[in-house]
């Protein structure tokens, strides 16, 4: 396998593997037909994106004329066949589970006849697409690879919605929650103009197909573009709107809790602690739900992280002793085992990273830090990364230590932003 072949694998276009890594689409092009070779830095966030060792890159490096030759008969290109966009959802949908591993949550023969389904555009398989969609969002390292099938379902979608084929209420609750979904991969990829832009859509057809909690769920989304830059503020304002829809929608969802969770960050990064600590309480009564509380791929919250959340809390709040204390035994729940989960382990480690930076004990935010790293680079997560970003915003005074400047320089490299485009 070459590195062009590597890139198709995990559903890359050349423009979005630039995006990923920052750099021009030429670039990725050049070094794909090895006129030019990446950079020490580059190598490492090539090998992040691509969920390989930094020797595999250089083993994917070699021979580039052969990967060119090979893509020129490749069944999965960079833009659609002439089969059109029925049969690329179908290739790209198949393909993506067996990236992912997913076939054990849908075997193929049912995955090829839900495909089916949607070509003829059956409403009720678009919705059962959308929430396999999610479990392959979910269970993938690289959130990326899902975004051609998504981009490709909501173009087959929106012309089920233009030939009237079925009803009209079930279409626009698919597309409503397919929008969320565009949404947080392009949230996790640092696009935070076309995340806020999915997430505006997907309030708007919620709001056409009177589904109080989709639509509330859509502002929590959108809300938490305003939190990654420290717009509590805003934040706040969005998730009082959200809270009043969660009021008229289904009470035996977990929608209400999940804004309470949310409002309580951003409670926190006001600074108030009342506020902040009762939504953390609302936010826990989701443990009297029954086990049937999800609404979907757009309602995933039931309290397993709650734990550290609070954790998270405490470190905004500046209460270090008892952050530490909950976010230690955080990290020793089975989901947050390494390996089983690389956001929210990473978001632990990282928040245990700045209690050290904030107490001045270098070892803790280095030990932390570093680990976290690994993290994101064994994930390719762009959330792990930002709040990476938000860990060296908390170095200060100890940034002057050699070892501090050397993570926030690995640090720098990991998570360069993508551009918007």
């Amino acid at each position: 396998m070459h590195l062009a072949e590597r890139r198709r694998a995990l559903g890359y276009s050349q423009e979005r593997l630039a995006h990923l890594l920052g750099v021009d689409r030429t670039t990725v092009g050049r070094w794909e037909s090895g006129r030019v070779a990446p950079q020490p830095p580059q190598r490492r966030g090539l090998a992040a994106a691509l969920e390989v060792s930094l020797r595999e890159v250089d083993v994917l490096l070699k021979s580039p004329k052969a990967a060119g030759q090979e893509a020129v008969g490749r069944q999965f290109s960079d833009t659609p066949s002439a089969g059109g966009t029925d049969e690329m959802i179908r290739r790209e949908f198949l393909r993506i589970l067996t990236v992912s591993g997913a076939l054990t949550v849908l075997p193929v023969e049912e995955a090829e006849a839900l495909t089916e389904g949607v070509r003829r555009g059956i409403p009720a398989d678009f919705a059962r697409m959308n929430q396999h969609l999610w479990q392959v969002y979910q269970m993938a390292r690289s959130k990326g690879a899902v975004h051609p099938v998504v981009r490709d379902q909501l173009t087959t979608l929106n012309e089920a919605l233009a030939n009237n084929r079925g009803s009209a209420r079930v279409l626009l609750h698919a597309a409503a929650d397919l929008f969320q979904l565009a949404g947080e991969v392009a949230f996790d990829g640092n696009r935070y103009s076309e995340a806020a832009a999915s997430y505006a859509l997907a309030a708007s057809v919620s709001k056409d197909a009177d589904a109080y909690d989709l639509w509330a769920c859509a502002l929590v989304r959108h809300a938490y573009v305003d939190l990654s830059e420290r717009r509590y503020r805003q934040a706040a304002q969005v998730l009082g709107a959200a809270e009043r829809l969660a009021r008229r929608g289904d009470s035996g969802l977990a929608t209400r809790h999940w804004v309470a969770s949310v409002q309580a960050e951003a409670s926190a990064g006001l600074g108030d602690v009342d506020a902040c600590e009762r939504a953390m309480d609302r936010a826990e009564t989701v443990r009297d739900l029954t086990a049937q509380s999800a609404g979907g791929g757009w309602l995933r919250f039931d309290g397993a992280r709650l734990t550290e959340e609070r954790g998270s809390r405490y470190v905004q709040l500046g209460r270090l002793d008892r952050a530490e204390h909950v976010l230690t035994e955080a990290l020793r729940q089975p989901a947050l085992a390494p390996g089983q989960s690389y956001r929210r382990r990473g978001a632990v480690l990282t928040d245990l990273a700045a209690i050290g930076a904030r107490r001045r004990d270098v070892e803790q935010a280095v030990a932390y830090g570093r680990e976290a790293v690994d993290m994101a680079r064994a994930s390719g997560s762009g959330y792990v990364a930002r709040r990476l970003r938000a860990l060296c915003d908390e170095f200060g005074p100890v940034s002057r230590d050699h070892r501090v400047a050397e993570l926030g320089a690995e640090i720098a490299v990991l998570s360069t932003p993508s551009r918007e485009g």
